[in-house]
């Protein structure tokens, strides 16, 4: 399943969303790791086939859409407990992520420093066959400046497939599959959903490639971060 973002209005989805292909970074590129799949730059509208593409499904499984929403932020609230009423008594709070202003991509490897580019979350370590059940993440924009959410169109099964297309069925779906996917020659588009201060999405991170942006921002972001079960439609949509 690519793809699919939930929405019940096209203009604003438009106004939010770019789009672009990736590529591996360059070795004179050196904040980031040896083989990292980051954005080609040439960000664009999307165009009527590219909206179509992207609208989820109505029999898309939950766990595998995205959705743009306002998480129930109030101040004085514990951000450990915005999501406790939002229907899974087992989601977990994973805590804050800075970004400083006017980065492509946002996620460093803890033990060096370097960027890993587009990737896959593995909280839930699960196995090929089953990597579309996995949890989504709610992430909630603090600011003080805008953040995107870069996503993929291609997901970790179909990226396997490609890549190991007789020895997939017992992989663990990796983010390196899809750095041999991106230096084999082929590519994948990327959307990138722009979240001001307040808002934020719910995004199956363990199935699609992706990463934070603060692109063309002029101030840092903060972010927070959840895993959980959530049905689509538990929050409000913002488009």
């Amino acid at each position: 399943m690519p793809l699919h973002i939930v929405y019940d209005d096209e203009a604003a989805l438009r106004s939010r969303c770019e789009i672009a292909t990736v590529r591996t970074a360059r070795r004179d590129e050196g904040a980031y790791e040896t083989g990292a799949v980051v954005p080609s730059g040439a960000w664009r509208s999307l165009t009527q086939a590219e909206v179509t593409s992207i609208t989820a499904p109505r029999q898309t499984l939950d766990s595998t859409v995205v959705e743009i929403v306002r998480p129930p932020f109030q101040d004085g609230l514990p951000l450990e407990e915005l999501a406790q009423p939002l229907g899974d008594a087992d989601a977990v709070y994973l805590g804050q992520a800075l970004a400083e202003p006017g980065m492509a991509t946002t996620t460093n490897n803890y033990q060096d420093g370097r960027l890993i580019g587009l990737h896959l979350d593995n909280w839930d370590k699960l196995r090929f066959a089953d990597k579309h059940t996995g949890r989504r993440r709610l992430c909630l924009n603090l600011g003080p400046g805008t953040r995107y959410i870069i996503l993929g169109d291609i997901d970790a099964q179909a990226t396997c497939r490609a890549i190991y297309p007789t020895a997939y069925a017992h992989r663990y779906p990796h983010t390196d599959d899809y750095r041999a996917y991106v230096a084999s020659g082929r590519s994948f588009r990327i959307v990138r959903i722009r979240l001001a201060p307040g808002e934020g999405y719910l995004a199956p991170t363990e199935y699609l490639p992706h990463d934070g942006s603060t692109d063309g921002a002029p101030l840092p972001s903060a972010a927070a971060f959840w895993l959980g079960r959530w049905p689509r439609r538990v929050l409000p949509t913002l488009v």
